[in-house]
């Protein structure tokens, strides 16, 4: 019997991407953290956290882990931008992920920039972003 404590712990250890890629399927969003901040998860495994949802925080949480993970590609950077877009759009803050989209030259900056534009996005969130899009530059 494995309890939600032996999951974690696999998921902050681990370093077989497909051990770690079954645990994506667990129903912990502490584990899908662990996973998303475990420099061994790979990119396929990135992707399929990328579409994970429990709370507005964990989401928010899962979302900047996975834009700041060393693995993840162009198409986990899309994904993280898109359920960015969708947060925003649904008047909730995903400000951290957004910001560290911005400093992830895979994406174009305009793809970033938009981001900016959308109903949730703060005047804070916007000189932040466009702060750190001119440090790409």
């Amino acid at each position: 019997m494995h309890t939600p404590a032996d999951y974690l712990e696999l998921a902050r250890a681990e370093s077989d991407s497909s051990v770690l890629h079954r645990l994506a399927r667990c129903p912990y969003p502490f584990v899908w953290h662990a996973l998303a901040a475990n420099p061994h998860t790979a990119s396929d495994t990135l992707l399929k956290l990328s579409t994970a949802r429990d709370s507005a925080w964990n989401d928010n949480r899962l979302l900047r882990l996975l834009a700041e993970h060393p693995r993840a590609d162009h198409a986990v950077l899309r994904a993280v931008r898109d359920a960015a877009a969708a947060k925003l759009a649904e008047g909730e803050r995903p400000y951290a992920a957004v910001l560290a989209l911005a400093g992830r030259m895979e994406l174009p900056a305009e793809e970033v920039r938009q981001l900016g534009a959308l109903r949730g996005a703060s005047a804070r969130l916007r000189s932040r972003l466009d702060r750190c899009l001119r440090l790409r530059a």
